[in-house]
């Protein structure tokens, strides 16, 4: 049997990792090559993320992928979405200002003044989010000096390989993609002030982007090309989500869960628009009809204060079995209100909003907050049903939010639908399948590539109680 290789890169929110993926008949499988911290890092012009430690993570990581695994053939970047770096002369003007900086509300009311959210919907097909790249464009004062825009992983393609482009996964979620035409809306750019000339050419997954730069090859030990995946985490979480039925729902669960299903048209209706759903592109040109929902960002941001209160570490799968053994009635809260999205102390917060049903022993706080971020995909999963006109039977829980058991169950029994949870690492296993279906080592449709999956990585069951 002859196994393949490639690189993936990976980056989250909170932290990042290179892998080596291999794929053969009948296997596909990861090598973790190495992880690393990421996250908010505060200036004096507001929250940034440390991007140069990122790309030095990032060669590292790929070098030691490539000691490790002489054969690899490939590399595929994946991250967040709508962050970007702005390039003048192929230099980084700064380092790119992190989504939850607080910024973003005055490009809002700027950009709403020139193109209400209603037309904006019918051009982007974005659900309402105050960080879509567009309302950051808008306040951004070095635009003006920019004479190119990348998000996160084409700015690292680009720092790999000279080559400027932008991915259109990703692209869609700028809120400067025709939603119907997959290309840059320039008139759209022009009228709220955003320079086209900054838009670079869109690539598809599977596209190549480019080859090493002679001095990265060097120092990575070998000449590889950078092949473009789905490099919104969340299309290529959703390649490697093995959909077992056309009226499967998923849930790619991290920090965010992104709650919907995969739709060949969009859904441009006033209803779509006001229950916030969105279009974001996928590998093959397929929507990913989803809505955000605040995941399990609100759980690592209480652990962290309550460590940083005990000024010790807390083993999280025994705070969860803990909270799986309360009984009675749990106590919920809206786990999208606009006052959990900043970092801080997360658990005043969420007690606010619980008001006097708090609860005051920790496990039991930790299950409001898993039976409240459950509700809240419920309610995404039965919206994403009535919009698409789709009947749905099944949900598919792939990313880290696969491994909380007690999550899992609680999204089961409040969806009434089983939820098949895993794979844990669908991001990588994605950006994988893309990079090696583009090789010719792997099948051609979605559905063959899902097969794969489901045949490598049996999901668990968890049924509705």
């Amino acid at each position: 049997m002859t196994v393949r290789s490639v690189a993936a890169v990976d980056l989250g929110a909170t932290s990042g990792r290179v892998m080596i993926g291999r794929i053969g008949d009948d296997r596909l499988d990861l090598e973790l090559v190495s992880r690393f911290p990421n996250g908010p890092v505060e200036r004096e012009d507001g929250l940034h993320w440390d991007f140069g430690a990122l790309y030095e993570h990032v060669v590292a990581g790929l070098a030691e992928a490539v000691r490790r695994e002489p054969g690899i053939e490939s590399i595929g970047i994946d991250s967040w979405a709508v962050d970007y770096g702005l390039l003048k002369d192929g230099e980084l003007l700064a380092e790119p200002f992190h989504y939850r900086d607080e910024r973003t509300a005055r490009g809002v009311a700027e950009v709403h003044a020139e193109a209400p959210f209603a037309e904006l919907y019918q051009r982007n097909g974005l659900q309402f989010l105050p960080f879509n790249t567009l309302y950051q464009y808008r306040v951004d004062a070095r635009l003006a000096d920019a004479d190119n825009a990348l998000l996160i992983p084409d700015l690292i393609a680009f720092l790999l390989t000279g080559t400027e482009v932008a991915e259109r996964t990703n692209a869609s979620t700028t809120g400067l993609l025709g939603v119907e035409s997959g290309e840059w809306d320039s008139e759209l750019a022009e009228r709220l002030g955003i320079p086209s000339s900054i838009l670079p050419s869109l690539v598809d997954p599977g596209e190549t982007i480019g080859t090493l730069r002679p001095e990265l090859a060097e120092r990575i030990g070998k000449q590889l090309p950078v092949i473009a995946v789905g490099s919104h985490d969340t299309a290529s979480a959703v390649v490697a989500a093995p959909l077992s039925t056309p009226h499967s729902a998923y849930i790619s669960c991290g920090t965010w869960g992104l709650v919907g299903v995969e739709l060949t048209n969009p859904v441009l209706t006033d209803a779509a628009r006001e229950a916030n759903f969105t279009h974001e592109l996928g590998v093959d040109r397929r929507y990913r009809f989803l809505h955000n929902v605040t995941g399990l960002w609100l759980l690592s941001e209480t652990v962290r204060a309550w460590e940083a209160e005990d000024g010790s570490s807390i083993d999280l799968p025994e705070l969860l079995a803990a909270a799986s053994a309360v009984t009675g009635d749990v106590p919920l809260f809206d786990a999208n209100d606009s006052s959990l999205s900043a970092p801080g102390d997360m658990p005043a917060r969420i007690a606010a909003l619980l008001g006097s049903e708090a609860p005051s022993t920790r496990p039991a706080f930790a299950r409001s907050i898993v039976e409240s971020i459950a509700t809240a995909f419920a309610d995404a999963v039965q919206t994403a049903s009535g919009l698409s006109g789709r009947e749905l039977d099944s949900i598919h829980l792939v990313g880290g939010g696969s491994l909380n058991r007690l999550l899992c169950q609680a999204t089961a029994d409040r969806t009434g639908l089983p939820v098949l949870a895993g794979p844990v690492e669908a991001t990588a296993l994605g950006n994988v399948l893309v990079q090696a279906r583009a090789l010719g080592a792997a099948p051609a449709s979605l559905e063959e590539l899902r097969a794969l999956v489901a045949a490598t990585h049996e999901p668990e069951r968890f049924d509705p109680r």
